[in-house]
């Protein structure tokens, strides 16, 4: 999807005072960036906000960061979550939003950052074949989740193609799938807040395919060395890459 440029968009970021502007700075010290020393939920590609802007309001026993890789969809996350806290009459101190790219997401968080449960809600598929290393939901990038999660992967799609790859994917990568449904609607005791894009995708008729998974613990850290260092030497190539584009 092609997103109009918003040239207001990263000023009216950079006058948030929730929004984090240097994400890596806060490596190894997520948890001083709110008030209260909470559990840390983290919401990975939150577009305009749908998801987050209901989920954190209504827990604030957690701490919550959402993550966007563009300006021009983070400022309208920011836009929706401020609507969300003046609704409910709440201040918002358990929540923080950041821009970053997800692939480089072990740059921004250390292994003292312990997360207590991700969110990733309708990723880009990247169908074709040599783009598939860039899902979300790659072993590449499990496995750095993996190094801080405590708790639970929550994964919705509607893409089937990209569930079933998945869960070949979270078992490559140490994890055991704890529920999983292809037709998350039809199992109302699995169903949570929905996205712009899931009322969007029920609307036209498609299935909601999603699963919870946990880190394995019978599967040894020496088991995964292989996948690591290649997810490292991967996430070092295109760093250098995008620095050497910056530079012409």
């Amino acid at each position: 999807m092609r997103i109009r440029c918003k040239p207001w968009a990263r000023p009216e970021l950079e006058a948030c005072p929730f929004y984090i502007s240097d994400p890596k700075s806060c490596r190894g010290h997520w948890a001083e960036q709110f008030p209260q020393k909470q559990p840390l939920r983290l919401e990975l590609g939150c577009g305009k906000g749908g998801f987050i802007a209901q989920e954190a309001p209504a827990n604030l026993a957690y701490n919550y960061i959402a993550i966007d890789i563009k300006n021009e969809m983070l400022v309208l996350a920011k836009r929706k979550l401020e609507a969300a806290y003046e609704q409910a009459e709440l201040s918002m101190e358990n929540i923080r939003i950041c821009i970053d790219n997800i692939m480089y997401l072990s740059a921004c968080f250390a292994e003292n950052d312990r997360i207590d449960r991700i969110y990733i809600n309708f990723c880009n598929p990247w169908p074709r074949g040599k783009h598939k290393k860039r899902r979300l939901t790659h072993p590449r990038q499990l496995v750095q989740y993996r190094q801080i999660l405590d708790g639970e992967i929550w994964f919705k799609t509607d893409d089937s193609e990209l569930f079933e790859e998945s869960l070949v994917y979270f078992q490559e990568a140490g994890f055991r799938i704890t529920a999983m449904t292809r037709n998350l609607h039809a199992e109302p005791s699995l169903c949570y807040f929905e996205t712009e894009h899931e009322q969007m995708f029920v609307e036209m008729g498609k299935s909601i395919h999603f699963l919870i998974a946990e880190p394995d613990l019978s599967v040894p850290k020496s088991a995964l060395e292989e996948l690591l260092h290649d997810s490292a030497q991967y996430i070092e190539r295109n760093a250098e890459h995008e620095r050497t584009t910056e530079k012409q």
